[in-house]
């Protein structure tokens, strides 16, 4: 379960995807399946949610890591890279970007 704590010794990564209305409910399927599947069970996997805007134009990904290198390692797999392929292919863009807790309120 995610926990915001900026005492928490973890990584965490915030992930952007802009999609289509028509594209969305797919490219939401396919980041589901990645968690449930592979993601989920990768080493150093703490949490995640998935959130999608009013108008299905942007997926937000929040997970948390053991270590930076735990994520790190996790998309340098074989079955990852094939799976953003796959992503890629649904949205216009996407980008992971680590971040460190700076407050809770």
């Amino acid at each position: 379960m995610l926990k915001i704590d900026p005492a928490a010794n973890c990584q965490t990564v915030i992930t952007t995807f802009e999609c289509s209305p028509g594209t969305c409910a797919d490219l939401l399927d396919k980041l589901q399946g990645a968690y449930a599947d592979f993601i989920s069970h990768q080493p150093g996997f703490i949490a995640a949610g998935l959130h999608v805007n009013d108008a299905q134009t942007r997926i937000a990904n929040y997970s948390q890591w053991a270590r930076r290198e735990d994520f790190q390692a996790m998309l340098r797999t074989e079955e990852m890279r094939e799976r953003n392929r796959e992503i890629a292919g649904l949205c216009t863009r996407f980008e992971p970007v680590m971040y460190e807790v700076a407050g809770v309120f």
